[in-house]
C-alpha cells in the first residue's frame, strides 16, 4: 500500500478490472489516492481516495508520490477554476501546452509573472516542470476543513455558486468535470472546492457531515435525496442537479413549485430525505 497523484487530466474509477466494466467515479490531475492493489494482468490498481470511495485506475495515471510530489504538495496549491485550460510552457498564447485539464485539477501556485507578461501565472507540475497558465483561470485550493471552522452564510452562498458554474454540462454517468458530470458528482464537487467532504454517491452515510433536516428547514446548499439521485437547494422550491430525465440532460434547475415553468412533479413525489452539514 503506498500513496499516488493523479497525472491524467481525468482519471477513471471502474468497478473491477475487466475490459469493458462501467465506472462509478472520475478522479483529477493532482488528486492523491492511496493505491490498495495492483492487478499487473489488467494493468490496473485500486485505488482509495481522500473521500474514502474506491474504483480500479489505470495504473499510468498514477504518479507515484516521492520527495518531488511531497515538495509540490507542501507549495501554495491552486484549483484549475476554467472549465478547461492549457498550462503551457512559457507565458505567451504560441507556448507549447504541457497538459490540457479540467475545473478541478490541483497545482502549485508559485506566482504571479510580471512585466510584459502580467496576467499570466507560474505554476508547477507533478513531475516538477514549470508551466504557464492565465491568473483569472485558477482559484485558491480549499483543503478539507471541519462544520465547525465554517461561516455558514458564506459557506451556503459558495456552495451553491461553485454548483451554478457547472449549469447546461451535460450528464454523463460517474463525471465529475465540465466535460460531464452526474448528480452526485455535482453536489460532492461543489462541497469539496468548498472544503467540505460529502459521500460521493446519493445517499447520507454514516461518518460524512450531512444529516437528515426537515424539508421545512431546508436552506440553500442543503440537499435534496430521492431514489438514486440527488439535488442541492437554491432556496424556496428551487434545485440544481444534474439529471438525465425529465427532458432535461445535464445540470438544470428545477422546482417543486407547480407554477413554475421547470417544475419536476416526479422528482416531487419520490423525495425521500433531506439533508444538512449544519
Amino acid at each position: 500500500m503506498y500513496y499516488a497523484l493523479v497525472n491524467t487530466a481525468i482519471g477513471i474509477l471502474y468497478t473491477n478490472t475487466q475490459p469493458d466494466v462501467g465506472h462509478t467515479d472520475e478522479v483529477l490531475y493532482g488528486m492523491k489516492v492511496q493505491v490498495l492493489q495492483q492487478d499487473l494482468d489488467s494493468g490496473r490498481s485500486l485505488v482509495r481516495t481522500h473521500y474514502r470511495y474506491e474504483g480500479w485506475i489505470d495504473s499510468a495515471d498514477l504518479y507515484p508520490a516521492n520527495a518531488v510530489t511531497d515538495d509540490w504538495e507542501n507549495g501554495a496549491q491552486a484549483w484549475l477554476r476554467h472549465n478547461y485550460a492549457d498550462i503551457l510552457s512559457a507565458p505567451k498564447i504560441q507556448a507549447l501546452p504541457l497538459i490540457s485539464l479540467v475545473r478541478g485539477a490541483r497545482l502549485q501556485h508559485i506566482g504571479p509573472v510580471e512585466g510584459d507578461a502580467a496576467g499570466w501565472v507560474k505554476v508547477r507540475l507533478l513531475d516538477g516542470r514549470i508551466g504557464y497558465i492565465r491568473e483569472p483561470f485558477l482559484m485558491p485550493y480549499i483543503a478539507p476543513r471541519e462544520v465547525s471552522d465554517l461561516n455558514e452564510e458564506d459557506f451556503r452562498s459558495a456552495v451553491t455558486a461553485t454548483a451554478r458554474e457547472y449549469l447546461g454540462t451535460q450528464y454523463r454517468w460517474g463525471g465529475k468535470s465540465p466535460l460531464g458530470i452526474d448528480c452526485s458528482g455535482l453536489c460532492s464537487t461543489a462541497y469539496m472546492q468548498n472544503g467540505i467532504l460529502i459521500y460521493r454517491d446519493a445517499s447520507m452515510r454514516e461518518g460524512f457531515p450531512v444529516h437528515p433536516i426537515d424539508r421545512a428547514a431546508v436552506k440553500p446548499g442543503d440537499l435534496f435525496f430521492f431514489p438514486g439521485h440527488i439535488a442541492m437547494s437554491l432556496g424556496g422550491d428551487l434545485f440544481i442537479h444534474s439529471t438525465s430525465k425529465g427532458g432535461y440532460y445535464g445540470v438544470v434547475i428545477n422546482s417543486f413549485d407547480p407554477s413554475h415553468p421547470d417544475y419536476r412533479p416526479d422528482l416531487l413525489k419520490i423525495l425521500s430525505a433531506c439533508g444538512s452539514i449544519f
